[in-house]
């Protein structure tokens, strides 16, 4: 591919955004020819209106005027008029044949006619510079040297038939036409360059500016997608500017979208504040940890760095940029560098735990063959139901840590209300928490491919959870499901607690991430992990229920299709009688949201 000549652009980041500016350039280019062309034609009007003006104060008052060149002056402005209103330029650059005959042969043709008949020691001949600057300027320079032509020739023809040929008259007139002629040619070729010039540079021009421009977009739109906050503060402590993670770690959502903030107008940026003095008054760059409180539910541990805009023509430093980063993300940015280096020790590890684990299932296998005792027989079986459970839980892990495909073809095809009911009866007689869990099942006849395993850990995950941050009031709890359309099935696991934080809500998935200094913080990873082996997606909303806000967890699992139908069971709850009418889904909803309402 030939490169432009006058192109003077490297190719960069911007240049399909440049390409696609073209057309708004060229668009831009002909509004700027128009202006120009329309300012031309005012002026010939205002040319055209002088000279009628002119012949007529001859006539009436010196008497040296044909009343026809009254007349043609009165043409020329009518003409001149028309032109300015009533037709359009022509594309730059371009032989304007049609407009040539009227504006520039129609000026030719009035000037020479007053030049040659002229009256009273006037001389017309200076007014052949604007046809010339027009046919330059607005046209080629073709163009533009053809009208300069025609000027010339008509000079000489003028000097030629002024005064006998080979006289000193006629030949001071022909030496006077020839200057003038030469200097129409100049003024054409001049004018025409310049034009020309103007153009490239008026076209450089507006692509420097759409690529700073597109720069300056991206830059914008890179500072709003970071995690990181950003503002900038002036030496008052005024806040200029801050993306939305700043505005978050501020004050949530309640920072104002059309206000300057200044930092000192609240005891909790206070420590923001001497950081951007400090900065001001050493002029070095600085860091620290910092704690705010953007609302009552939230405390953030920031680490906060400032960096000085650059100085520029001697002038002192008027701007701060701070930096905020949200130290647990950073914790969570560690916890998972540490999963993955736990990935990779897993595949040694499990050989390592198996190994005693056989030696254990094998060893117990022997015991039980030997004895008889009641007592004995059920140690032998409790010893063999946690090795199983043991080494179900290594595979898990393990599995976690690789690969999974998408969904688990060889799953068995689970009746959900069933097993929704078994699961949670058995969880509540272990925690023993009566009367704090109401279990709704709204999917008769549905069955998804999930391991029974499998959903169980998911499903005691989610109670276990749930139990933490509930009130422990009567049905503080709910595990309900119901039909997601025609092949989703939905199934959710409610609580009466309080609203998450924001930045936990972010993380809540994220492995080893957890709001309690107790928890591994792999519950809810793994609950995702689970779901995305089998094809479902687990979430989090703040939903309503029998009038009340409460912390939802939600799975959206596909039905296995061609299954007999169960008959209709009826919801349990624990204590009995707390039941909950079923839920309609909205219409025309086939995998979105479930039919609580968000808050």
């Amino acid at each position: 591919m030939a490169k432009d000549p006058n192109s003077q652009f490297a190719p960069s980041w911007f240049s399909a955004l440049e390409v696609g500016n073209s057309t708004h350039d060229q668009a831009h280019h002909v509004r700027a020819y128009e202006r120009l062309w329309r300012a031309f034609m005012r002026a010939r009007v205002l040319i055209a209106l002088v000279l009628l003006a002119l012949q007529v104060f001859l006539l009436l008052n010196v008497g040296g005027s044909a009343k026809w060149l009254v007349l043609v002056c009165a043409l020329h402005l009518s003409a001149a008029m028309a032109v300015l209103f009533w037709t359009h330029p022509v594309g730059p650059g371009r032989q304007f044949r049609a407009q040539w005959f009227m504006t520039i042969a129609v000026d030719l043709v009035v000037f020479g006619l007053l030049d040659h008949f002229q009256q009273a020691g006037l001389n017309y001949a200076p007014l052949f510079a604007l046809p010339v600057l027009l046919a330059a300027i607005l046209g080629s320079m073709t163009l533009a040297l053809a009208t300069a032509a025609a000027v010339t020739i008509y000079l000489l023809g003028a000097a030629a038939l002024s005064a006998p040929l080979l006289s000193e008259v006629s030949t001071a007139r022909f030496l006077q036409s020839g200057l003038s002629g030469t200097g129409f040619f100049v003024v054409a070729f001049l004018a025409n360059q310049l034009a020309q010039r103007l153009a490239r540079e008026e076209a450089l021009a507006l692509r420097s500016q759409a690529a700073a421009r597109s720069q300056a977009e991206v830059n914008e739109l890179v500072i709003e997608s970071l995690s990181e906050g950003v503002l900038v503060v002036d030496r008052h402590g005024v806040v200029r500017n801050a993306n939305p993670a700043a505005q978050g770690m501020l004050m949530g959502d309640s920072y104002p979208k059309a206000a300057k903030l200044l930092l000192s107008a609240r005891a909790e940026w206070e420590g923001l504040s001497r950081l951007v003095d400090h900065t001001f008054h050493t002029g070095q760059e600085m860091e620290t940890e910092i704690q705010i409180a953007p609302d009552e539910y939230t405390t953030l541990r920031l680490f906060a760095r400032t960096r000085l805009t650059n100085v520029q023509n001697g002038r002192a430093n008027d701007l701060c940029v701070l930096f905020l980063e949200d130290l647990r993300e950073v914790e969570a940015r560690v916890r998972t560098e540490k999963l993955a280096s736990m990935g990779r020790m897993s595949a040694a590890v499990a050989h390592e735990i198996r190994n005693p684990l056989s030696a254990i299932t094998q060893a117990n296998a022997l015991l039980d063959e030997e004895v008889t005792e009641p007592g004995q027989k059920r140690l032998t079986r409790m010893i063999d139901q946690n090795a199983q459970r043991l080494s179900r839980i290594v595979d898990d892990i393990l599995n976690v840590a690789r690969a999974q495909p998408t969904q688990d073809e060889g799953a068995p095809a689970l009746p959900l209300d069933h097993t929704v009911r078994h699961i949670t009866h058995e969880w509540n007689r272990q925690s023993q928490s009566k009367g704090v869990l109401g279990v709704h099942p709204h999917a008769p006849g549905v069955h998804i491919g999930f391991d029974p395993e499998h959903l169980r850990r998911l499903l005691i995950n989610l109670l276990d959870n749930a139990l933490r941050h509930a009130s422990g009031r009567p049905s503080s709890i709910r595990v309900i499901t119901q039909p997601a359309g025609p092949d989703r099935v939905r199934i959710s696991v409610w609580s009466d607690g309080a609203p998450l934080e924001p930045s936990v809500h972010k993380h809540l998935f994220e492995p080893f991430f957890s709001s309690e200094s107790r928890s591994s913080g792999l519950g809810l990873y793994i609950c995702r992990e689970l779901c995305e082996r089998y094809g479902a997606q687990i979430a989090y909303q703040r939903s309503r229920l029998d009038q009340k806000e409460g912390n939802e967890f939600y799975v959206v699992a596909p039905v296995l299709q061609g299954l007999p139908k169960a008959p209709v069971q009826q919801s349990l709850s624990y204590p009995p009688g707390d039941s909950l009418p079923p839920l309609t889904r909205p219409p025309n909803s086939r995998n979105g949201p479930p039919p609580m309402s968000t808050v």
